[in-house]
């Protein structure tokens, strides 16, 4: 492996690069609506000459460079949020900007800039030949991350049959490689009221004002949940709130809130089930306390049900696939720092429920995702598509 081969090929890709991001960019694609931004990724591996590139029942797109048993796998969710208020975009967000430095656009870091870099780490791969021949890797442009964290994941090994040896995770990682994420769940508390005229309210049971009782004490829960030194602490949020009346002059005969309960090590979702259900108010309102189920369409209309609790993961230090990862970028350019991620990835599921080692190097930074006037930076393209193209020859002389 000739470092400054790779390093060159990068940076003459980056014209391509840049410009496959720029179209990604370019095609709304939020859950359950990437078919177009899917069928742009295919067209891109394909003209790359991938050996072999096929789109699953679910819509994940899959493309494949190698031949050989041990399969290594890059991975980027190709959906987006939206673009929420538009009057605090600087820019058109599908429309985009580019510079000498930056890519603007929904979903340049978050993480659209992540699958543009793979795809082309992968043509360097076949360009310098870098892989070892018991080796074949597997750039996945996956679906629904942003509604239902590795569904499409639970979908590639459960049905597709596929199980990497590890898997790189290219969301951003702010110019590091992580090695870890809390988990999260998706919690509903609801509890019943009466509904009766709002000129009479005592004849009712006002379903509200029982929520009002359970609210501070879930804010309370959260400063006393556990913490881990390495993913920090778990935490928990009232994200949404919900009522049900007959009418506005009625009083509410339902309450629930939403909550996005964030797990560090060690916790479990019984446990935070358990908590919730345990609190003075909860139990004497006699609220519900239930896991939300994730049962969307797929944009190919497939619907693969699964419950909305993603497990926490941490990759050992000295794991071979980090060591790789590590070696490749120290080799490319200097020694990374090592890290984790804040938010959530589909390594919920890939290392979370399987078990399959999962590093993560990405380009762009994490306070991109989901911001208005979204950025990411062409030097992080660069490095990212050099390491990925590395990772192989470095994995396997291990």
């Amino acid at each position: 492996m000739e470092p400054s081969a790779i390093t060159a090929a990068a940076k003459a890709y980056l014209p391509a690069i840049s410009r496959f991001l720029r179209e990604l960019i370019a095609i709304p694609g939020e859950s359950c609506r990437e078919e177009q931004v899917c069928r742009r990724v295919e067209k891109e591996m394909l003209d790359l000459g991938y050996d072999r590139v096929e789109i699953d029942p679910l819509g994940n797109v899959l493309g494949f460079i190698g031949h050989g048993p041990r399969l290594i796998a890059y991975d980027g969710h190709i959906d987006t949020v939206g673009i929420g208020e538009a009057a605090n975009w600087r820019f058109d967000p599908y429309q985009g900007y580019e510079n000498a430095q930056e890519i603007g656009g929904r979903g340049a870091s978050d993480q659209l800039g992540g699958i543009a870099a793979a795809v082309y780490g992968g043509k360097i791969i076949k360009d310098l030949q870098l892989l070892p021949d018991e080796c074949q890797i597997m750039v996945s442009a996956t679906v629904q991350e942003e509604d239902c964290d590795g569904l499409c994941w639970q979908y590639i090994i459960e049905e597709d049959g596929l199980r990497p040896e590890f898997v790189v995770l290219t969301e951003p990682t702010d110019g590091h490689i992580y090695r870890g994420q809390r988990g999260r769940m998706e919690i509903r508390v609801e509890v019943k009221g009466l509904s009766c005229h709002g000129s009479a309210p005592e004849r009712g049971d006002n379903a509200i004002y029982k929520m009002a009782e359970i609210i501070p004490q879930l804010q309370e829960l959260h400063q006393r949940l556990a913490y881990d030194p390495f993913l920090g602490k778990g935490s928990l949020a009232v994200s949404q709130i919900f009522f049900q009346s007959p009418s506005r002059c009625a009083v509410a005969d339902m309450c629930a809130v939403s909550i996005d309960r964030r797990l560090t090590w060690g916790e479990t979702w019984q446990n935070a089930l358990a908590e919730i259900a345990a609190l003075p108010a909860v139990q004497r309102h006699q609220a519900q306390v239930s896991l939300y189920r994730y049962q969307s369409p797929s944009w190919r209309g497939v619907i693969y049900p699964s419950d909305c609790y993603f497990p926490a993961w941490v990759l050992p230090p000295d794991h071979p696939a980090l060591q790789a990862a590590v070696a490749a970028f120290q080799r490319l350019y200097q020694q990374p720092q090592v890290g984790k991620w804040t938010f959530s990835t589909n390594g919920v599921s890939i290392m979370g429920r399987y078990g399959i080692p999962c590093v993560g190097l990405g380009p762009g930074r994490e306070d991109q995702a989901h911001a208005a006037n979204e950025i990411t930076w062409k030097d992080d393209l660069v490095r990212c598509a050099a390491v990925y193209a590395a990772i192989p020859h470095c994995y396997c002389g291990l």
